[in-house]
């Protein structure tokens, strides 16, 4: 993974005779650091001897040819690099200005301070290449050209108010300080010869250089450091290797091909976890292609992610990167589900599928909308997605099949379908293939009976709203999935036997006669169970109330917001006097047999 690790000084880094140059990625981030940071590196330095130890910095060595110019990407330690590099232009600005009253020692290492900013052979060629992001690049050869390194720069607009020029002029400000003595005289902080000691300071300043062969030992090694803030991500370290590579092959412009990505990550969301996911799912739903398989990896995961797309990218850059970006394109609508190319019935089934947290099955219905979508109709994709939502209900509830055999099963289902041209077949072969996975009914119905609210929140919430939602009428739809402007749902689980552990004194009466030990493990027993829970949007006012008053609860105008609100799921609540653990248990097998029929595998 490591090619080298080791400490350098930064003259070492930045060595005059080297035929060598740190390229940042171009659509990396962009210079950030800013006014602390540039104080403390800089006070770290001066303030403190020779040797002095400043971080590491990790460059991908993938260099072929020898006698080329060699170039070490520099992805993380930019920031301090960077820095380092407008120090030394401050430095120079200053010092050339005084360089016809140097002794000739000091001429020299007046030069060879330039040369560590621009290599020797050629005055514009870099030592340090920034990233192009927020002109960086642009205005990194405008400070220099400022400093009289350079000749020629392009000078951007408004580049005096960004990071590279305010960070410049800050070192110039402070290696411009003065001071007064005792008898008044103002001096300067950093004379000549203070400023061929900071010179000094700064070269002996040491740095660990570790140098990979490739992204991927660089994401892996990143992982294993704790200690260095946010690190680049996968997508950000797949983007720099794909953004190289088309350059290098000249595939279209630099700028044509970042927008293009750009606009590849639109289609996924600012989610890095959606994106991530989907570049795994991509993999595995199409790795039995020829050009997308690789011998070795049967399956993609987090940790082989980057080694996966590196060899794609090596293989074949314009190739992999038109796939993923016409496959993200159509993976759009699966994420999201009012996308205006769904139908109506196929945005209810998507917003089951997010509903119930099938993202597992993503991976399938790429594969199905990528190769798949001239042959099923939109009714037979819905159905499929049906059958999904109905396994996914099954899988949260029993956790058959484990979480960790998912992607392979999936990975079956495409291998079975992929050489099928008919819709209909391919629904039966899936839902076939599920069931085979899948616990059995009675497996499924001993499950709904126990505490599902204690064991799986998010799933009894979902399947409460199902049954409700499956027996609304168009005149009285009520939209269960709402959220107020804390992004929180409106309607929530409610408990109609409370489950704080101070039992209320009316329920204890009502539901234990007055025993309170009793009315605790009645509680213990029943209250998470399906026949105790409804949905309202108005919990915390209902609370521990008791029965009767959450029962004929109203608001201030008089409208009930109790269990006579109207809903299906409150129909036998509204007509009970009191409750008992009769009660739940009756509501409890209803309940079920709602849900038995509503995720019945042969029921569409």
């Amino acid at each position: 993974m490591i090619k080298s690790a080791k400490d350098y000084t930064v003259s070492d880094i930045l060595k005059i005779d080297a035929d060598l140059k740190y390229v940042i990625p171009k659509y990396q981030r962009e210079y950030t650091w800013g006014k602390w940071q540039w104080e403390a590196l800089f006070d770290d330095i001066s303030e403190n001897g020779t040797g002095h130890f400043i971080g590491s910095i990790i460059c991908i060595d993938q260099a072929t040819d020898a006698l080329s110019t060699r170039e070490l990407e520099l992805v993380d330690g930019q920031q301090r690099l960077t820095t380092i590099s407008l120090l030394y232009a401050a430095i120079y600005g200053i010092l050339n200005k005084k360089e016809a009253e140097l002794p000739m020692d000091k001429k020299v290492e007046l030069f060879n301070l330039k040369r560590r900013l621009v290599l020797k052979k050629d005055d514009t060629l870099l030592r340090l290449e920034p990233s192009f992001q927020n002109d960086n690049y642009f205005d990194y050869q405008a400070v220099l050209k400022e400093a009289s390194i350079l000749e020629e720069a392009e000078h951007k607009r408004n580049a005096g108010n960004r990071k590279m020029f305010k960070s410049f002029r800050y070192f110039k400000n402070r290696l411009s300080e003065t001071t007064t003595d005792d008898e008044g005289n103002v001096k300067p902080v950093f004379d000549t010869k203070q400023l061929f000691s900071l010179l000094d300071k700064i070269g002996s300043a040491c740095l660990v250089k570790i140098e990979v062969y490739s992204h991927s030992s660089a994401f892996t090694l990143f992982e294993s450091l704790n200690n260095r803030g946010v690190p680049l991500s996968a997508i950000d370290l797949i983007k720099n290797k794909l953004l190289a590579k088309l350059e290098k092959e000249n595939v279209e412009t630099l700028d044509k091909n970042f927008n293009k990505w750009n606009k590849f990550l639109q289609f996924l969301t600012d989610d890095y976890s959606t994106q991530e996911r989907f570049l795994r799912h991509f993999y595995n739903g199409f790795k039995h292609q020829s050009e997308i398989g690789i011998k070795g990896i049967p399956l993609a995961t987090r940790s082989n992610l980057i080694q996966i797309f590196e060899k794609l990218i090596d293989a074949d850059p314009k190739a992999i990167f038109d796939s993923l970006h016409n496959a993200a394109k159509d993976y759009n609508r699966v994420i999201a589900p009012d996308h205006e190319d769904n139908s109506p019935i196929l945005k209810a089934a998507l917003r089951d599928l997010s509903r119930v947290g099938g993202a597992p099955a993503h991976v399938l219905l790429i594969y199905l909308i990528v190769k798949k979508k001239n042959i099923l109709s939109d009714e037979q994709f819905a159905k499929i997605i049906t059958i999904l939502v109905k396994f996914f209900v099954r899988r949260h509830l029993t956790d058959t099949p484990p979480t960790r055999d998912l992607p392979r099963h999936f990975i079956t289902i495409i291998e079975l379908i992929k050489n099928m041209d008919n819709g209909d077949v391919i629904h039966a072969a899936i839902r076939k293939s599920l069931i085979t996975i899948s616990v059995d009914d009675d497996v499924f119905e001993e499950k709904l009976k126990g505490n599902l609210y204690d064991e799986n929140v998010g799933l009894t919430r979902f399947l409460l709203c199902k049954i409700e939602q499956n027996e609304q009428t168009v005149e009285n739809t009520i939209d269960l999935w709402a959220r107020n402007d804390k992004k929180k749902f409106i309607f929530t689980v409610e408990h109609v036997f409370p489950q704080g552990e101070n039992i209320p004194d009316d329920w204890v009466s009502s539901i234990a006669d007055g025993d309170k030990e009793k009315a605790k493990k009645l509680q213990e027993e029943y209250v998470h169970t399906l026949g105790n829970l409804t949905l309202s949007g108005y919990n915390s006012k209902l609370s521990n109330m008791s029965f009767i008053k959450k029962r004929d609860r109203v608001d201030d105008n008089k409208k009930p917001i109790g269990y006579k609100n109207g809903l299906y799921l409150n129909k036998v609540l509204a007509t009970k006097e009191n409750w008992s653990v009769t009660d739940i248990a009756e509501r409890t097998e209803l309940i079920i047999s709602k849900i038995k029929s509503q995720f019945s595998y042969f029921e569409d």
